[in-house]
């Protein structure tokens, strides 16, 4: 009798051109906004108050960006990341519909690389992910690259594709959401009056707070994202028996960390960029500290757009990133390069 459980796909079982439709599209509401709030100290306005999002030209407020990540993310993992050994990084991520409370999202990933890494035993798969609304809109696109193991160790390596992929997601190609008007924006009860013109190229920003991570509430986020990837779970899953936080736990602890210094990047529209640098465990305390890469204007009145480098730190201090020998240092979880929509 065949098995009927599902072992995940191994590195062998991929191939440049596959599509993967992945399975249980999701209905979000309120009660993932809520949840959310209580996992991250998550307040920027547009996100937190109807009231304020009509005000800015919204019908109402919108469920938060990164849910929206999150929860087609975790729809990907049992097709993609499963077995992986690690998620290494992000690019060319927009996103173009807002999620509405209401919404069911489902997703569908296409391969687009794949290299064996030298020991035989893992390599790295590139796909490109979107995910949709139930009226079969695009709510955002991103790819990511994943490391995964070999079921096979015998198993011929395939020929090397890597993606040619933008270091940015140009300014011109930023999604507006329909309606978006910050000409009657209420700095008071954004809760800063910094607006577009007050942030420079190269600023740089300790954004000052930190949360210490648990084991409980990664693990719970990463359940309500449905994500199933055995390093967050199983304690076997790693050598060293610790469970690995989830990479978009880090994010959008990092995200909400920033409203002190960036409480007016009121929407994130684009990932350009990402990489998850060191692990993150039980214990740590996250810090944040952001950069400003670049500044434009959009067609929407009131809005402008920031570029904004976004890194998470387990200590150290800010504003450093790499060693004299250009790695990662040790303390840096995260280093995220995104757009986001602020008032002029």
């Amino acid at each position: 009798m065949g098995a009927k459980t599902n072992t995940g796909r191994f590195f062998e079982d991929y191939a440049v051109g596959q599509t993967l439709h992945h399975a249980v599209p999701r209905t979000i509401k309120m009660g993932e906004r809520a949840l959310y709030h209580m996992l991250y100290p998550a307040r920027h306005a547009l996100y937190s108050s109807d009231q304020f999002a009509q005000s800015c030209g919204l019908p109402f407020s919108p469920l938060d960006d990164l849910i929206g990540f999150h929860v087609v993310f975790g729809k990907t993992v049992p097709d993609v990341s499963l077995n992986a050994v690690a998620n290494l990084g992000y690019a060319q991520g927009r996103w173009s519909t807002p999620v509405w409370p209401g919404d069911t999202l489902r997703a569908v990933s296409q391969v687009i690389g794949v290299k064996q890494n030298s020991n035989g035993k893992t390599g790295v798969i590139w796909v490109r992910t979107t995910g949709f609304n139930q009226h079969d809109e695009t709510v955002l696109e991103y790819v990511r690259w994943v490391m995964v193991r070999k079921g096979n160790l015998d198993a011929p390596a395939p020929e090397t594709v890597v993606p040619d992929l933008p270091k940015a997601v140009a300014a011109q190609d930023l999604v507006i959401p329909r309606g978006l008007d910050f000409t009657s924006y209420d700095f008071t009860l954004a809760g800063e009056p910094h607006r577009f013109g007050d942030y420079e190229i190269g600023e740089q920003i300790d954004h000052v707070d930190g949360v210490t991570v648990e084991d409980a509430e990664h693990m719970m986020a990463t359940r309500l994202w449905q994500n199933t990837a055995k390093v967050h779970f199983d304690t076997t899953a790693r050598p060293d028996g610790t469970r690995l936080i989830y990479g978009g736990h880090v994010i959008s602890m990092a995200r909400a960390l920033s409203f002190n210094g960036l409480a007016n990047a009121q929407m994130i529209v684009g990932l350009n960029g990402g990489a998850h640098a060191n692990p993150c465990l039980a214990g740590d305390t996250i810090r944040a500290w952001s950069e400003v890469l670049d500044k434009a204007e959009t067609s929407a009145p009131g809005v402008g757009a920031l570029r904004l480098r976004l890194v998470a730190t387990k200590g150290g201090a800010p504003f450093v990133l790499r060693d004299e020998d250009g790695k990662y240092r040790p303390e840096v979880l995260l280093d995220l390069d995104y757009w986001a929509l602020v008032p002029t």
